[in-house]
């Protein structure tokens, strides 16, 4: 398993990527067949991220290319938040449990340091016991609940607020 900073040429592998993960991920933001990005979109974004030094996307590579996890982050657009970022991450159902979030966890906060960033921050539902194992695993603390943040299936689901200070 390679885990590697993306490039604007893995652009339609991360759009399907994303695309498959909301498909099977019962706590995820959007919900399946929600996201509208085509590949030139997500490129034009992906080239974005790439003149920031405070953001980036990693993802995990199968052999063959494949591409089975993400790890964005988007550091804080002004003076004040510059130093932080948020992250979301994503996992094909398949691979989950192999250790593939810690790796990716590994690589950001390696690149993280050296990028000056030194608060991570992220969302995560109250019921997704798995990810939550995985950003406390991580380091990741709860600093607060998000009250009906989400509503999944006409019912109202809370977010922990996490972070972890490097």
């Amino acid at each position: 398993m390679l885990i590697r900073e993306i490039q604007p040429l893995d652009a339609e592998n991360l759009i399907c990527l994303i695309k498959q993960v909301e498909a099977e991920a019962k706590f995820m933001l959007m919900e399946s067949g929600e996201r509208k990005t085509t590949t030139e979109q997500q490129r034009k974004q992906l080239e974005h991220i790439k003149q920031q030094s405070n953001s980036t996307i990693f993802v995990a590579e199968q052999e063959k290319g494949k591409l089975v996890g993400y790890l964005i982050a988007i550091g804080g657009s002004v003076n004040r938040t510059k130093h932080s970022a948020y992250l979301v991450i994503g996992i094909l159902e398949e691979y989950s449990g192999r250790g593939i979030g810690t790796s990716l966890f590994q690589q950001l906060e390696k690149w993280a340091i050296n990028s000056n960033i030194s608060r991570l921050e992220l969302t995560v539902v109250t019921q997704n016991e798995a990810g939550v194992a995985l950003y406390k695993k991580s380091g990741f603390e709860i600093e607060g609940i998000k009250r009906n943040s989400l509503v999944i299936d006409d019912e109202f689901y809370n977010e922990y607020f996490m972070s972890k200070l490097l």
